[in-house]
C-alpha cells in the first residue's frame, strides 16, 4: 500500500532522511519509532506529498506520489502531530467540509460522523465552534476527519498525544478494524508500549537512517520494544 524506495530529503547541508526504504502492506499497522529530530515527520510529510524530496520514490497503492500527487492523496488520510483546524467553523461544519473535499456521499458521511462522534464522546459538541474546543477535543475531531472517507492508507504523526485513555483505546480499536478491512496504517509514536502491543511491524530511525525494521517479533525478540530502542540508541550514539 505504501512503498518508500531510497528516500532522501535534505535541508541545506543536512540530510534529514538518508536512503530510507520501507514497505507497508495492506492490512498492516506499521509503527515508526525514533527520537525527536530523527526524520520521522519529514518522512511522513514526504509520503503525503507535502514535502518534495531530492532522491528516491514513494508509491501509494502502486502510484507515484511525484507523478500523481492528487490521485495518491485521494487514497490517503493524514493526521499531523498538531492539527490545524478552521476554528471559525463548528465541528460538524468542518467534518462536512472534509467530506466534501473527498466526495463522500451524504448517507456515508452522516453515518460515519455519528459513529465516530459517539465513540469519541464528541456528539454533543459538534454544533459548537472549534475555537471553543479543548486540545483533546480538537484531536478527536481531527481523527474523525481523517476517517470520514475510509482511507486506504492512514498516515499519522503522534496520534495518541492529547487523547484521554478511553479515546486512545477507541482509536486503537478503530486502527485494527481499518486494517482488517484491507487498509494500511503508518504512524509515528513515542509511546513504545502502545506500539509494541498494536503494531504488526515496526521501523526504528536515527539521524535519518533506518536502524532496524521488521515484524515486532523480529525486532524485539525476547526483549521489550523499549529495551531494544534504548539499546540501539546507545549503540549508534
Amino acid at each position: 500500500m505504501l512503498r518508500i524506495e531510497h528516500l532522501t530529503k535534505t535541508y541545506g547541508d543536512k540530510k534529514a532522511v538518508d536512503d530510507l526504504s520501507l514497505h507497508i502492506r495492506a492490512g498492516e499497522i506499521y509503527g515508526f519509532i525514533g527520537h525527536n529530530g530523527a526524520g520521522k515527520t519529514t518522512t511522513i510529510k514526504s509520503c503525503c506529498g507535502i514535502l518534495q524530496f531530492e532522491e528516491g520514490e514513494i508509491y501509494v497503492d502502486g502510484v507515484s506520489i511525484r507523478e500523481d500527487p492528487i490521485g495518491c492523496k485521494r487514497k490517503i488520510a493524514y493526521l499531523p502531530d498538531n492539527p490545524d483546524l478552521y476554528e471559525f467553523l463548528s465541528g460538524v461544519q468542518y467534518l462536512n467540509f472534509v467530506a466534501d473535499v473527498y466526495g463522500v456521499s451524504k448517507e456515508d458521511r452522516e453515518r460515519r460522523i455519528k459513529e465516530y462522534a459517539d465513540l469519541f464522546g464528541l456528539t454533543e459538541d459538534l454544533a459548537q465552534p472549534i475555537s471553543a474546543y479543548s486540545h483533546g477535543m480538537k484531536q478527536k475531531l481531527a481523527i474523525i476527519s481523517a476517517l470520514i472517507h475510509s482511507p486506504k492508507l492512514l498516515i499519522m504523526d503522534e496520534p495518541f498525544v492529547g487523547l484521554d485513555p478511553k479515546a486512545a483505546h477507541e482509536l486503537k480499536q478503530i486502527m485494527r478494524r481499518l486494517c482488517d478491512s484491507g487498509s494500511a496504517i503508518f504512524f509515528s509514536t513515542h509511546v513504545l508500549e502502545v506500539a509494541e502491543k498494536l503494531c504488526d511491524k515496526v521501523a526504528i530511525i536515527k539521524g535519518g537512517h533506518l536502524v532496524v525494521s521488521g515484524t515486532m517479533e523480529e525486532v524485539k525478540g525476547q526483549d521489550s520494544l523499549e529495551d531494544v530502542f534504548l539499546e540501539l540508541e546507545d549503540d549508534n550514539a
